[in-house]
């Protein structure tokens, strides 16, 4: 199928079946084509189904202070200039093990300009050299520089900051929001949760049924999970798994977006029945016949730009109160 063809573009391979070299190879940006006629459509047809970057968007990659070091980040200022712009943390996806903020380019590029914000994409520790809670002391430590160190100004942001993520990230993102809260740090102003990963046990309904839908098997949750985990932390931990956090009341405002062909659907949506039930503002959607995976396809389904549309409208409700 095609959209196996591009699960395997996007995460190098099943990790199942990866070696740890191949897993390592799976991180970084992808080979640029090769130049002349023939690279300039391959180009065109790989951005045909993930996305041109936004025109109006300079991107770099830049480094931020991380819990054992600086980490690779790749930063997205819109051309026009702003006061008062905010800054998006963005946490990429990939299973805590394989992925890349080069993979977001067209989606972050796209936030930046719509939000006129600067987004910031993390290249967080990863599996299986650096299994949990590596990855989540590593997102943390990179809110703490931007919201009490005057990171955000460094950035080129001296607005409010929007956490963000998908699958894995969106694991992140929500995680680093509780540490915020935890910690009595201000200044997060929203979450954007598309298909989080909220509960590594894996025991949910879709978990256990939704077995090999394009872009995410089950054979995937399972190595990812374990590989992350590393055999030292549980996976209803909650310095890994936000669902099983006791008290999630007093975190900021959450869009969370579900897919309905997607394994992570029903923990996704525990977690927005969750943070309802303990008084955070919630915007819930579940993208009908839609994989794991798919914002990242924006030339494939039509859903991967309304999804855009809907976290941009529900960022921007929020920065303007």
């Amino acid at each position: 199928m095609l959209l196996d063809t591009v699960r395997r573009r996007i995460n190098g391979g099943s990790v199942d079946t990866m070696s740890p070299r191949q897993i390592a190879a799976a991180r970084g940006p992808h080979a640029p084509p090769a130049p002349g006629p023939l690279g300039d459509l391959l180009r065109r047809l790989t951005e045909g189904i993930t996305g041109r970057p936004h025109g109006g968007v300079t991107s770099t990659d830049i480094t931020v202070p991380g819990a054992a070091g600086d980490l690779p980040a790749r930063r997205h200022v819109p051309d026009r200039q702003a006061m008062g712009r905010p800054l998006v943390l963005h946490l990429h996806g990939g299973g805590w093990v394989v992925g890349a903020p080069e993979q977001y380019d067209w989606l972050c590029s796209h936030l930046a300009a719509e939000l006129g914000a600067v987004v910031v994409s993390v290249d967080y520790r990863m599996a299986p050299e650096h299994p949990a809670p590596a990855a989540v002391q590593d997102c943390t430590a990179v809110a703490r520089w931007i919201l009490q160190e005057g990171g955000g100004v460094t950035l080129g942001a001296d607005g409010p900051v929007v956490v963000a993520g998908d699958s894995a990230g969106g694991n992140l993102a929500a995680l680093v929001a509780i540490a915020m809260r935890d910690a009595g740090i201000g200044g997060i102003a929203a979450q954007l949760l598309i298909y989080p990963a909220t509960d590594l046990t894996m025991s949910t309904e879709s978990a256990r049924t939704i077995i090999r839908k394009p872009l995410l098997h089950r054979a995937d949750m399972e190595a990812f999970t374990t590989t992350y985990l590393g055999g030292v932390v549980a996976p209803d931990d909650p310095s890994v798994s936000p669902l099983h956090v006791s008290d999630l009341s007093g975190l900021p405002p959450a869009l969370v977006i579900t897919a309905s062909d997607d394994p992570l659907r029903d923990e996704g949506r525990a977690f927005a029945e969750r943070l309802q039930q303990a008084g955070v503002p919630v915007r819930y959607t579940e993208y009908v016949d839609m994989p794991h995976g798919f914002v990242s396809l924006p030339g494939l389904v039509r859903s991967a730009r309304q999804a855009l549309a809907e976290m941009v409208q529900f960022a921007s409700g929020v920065l303007d109160r």
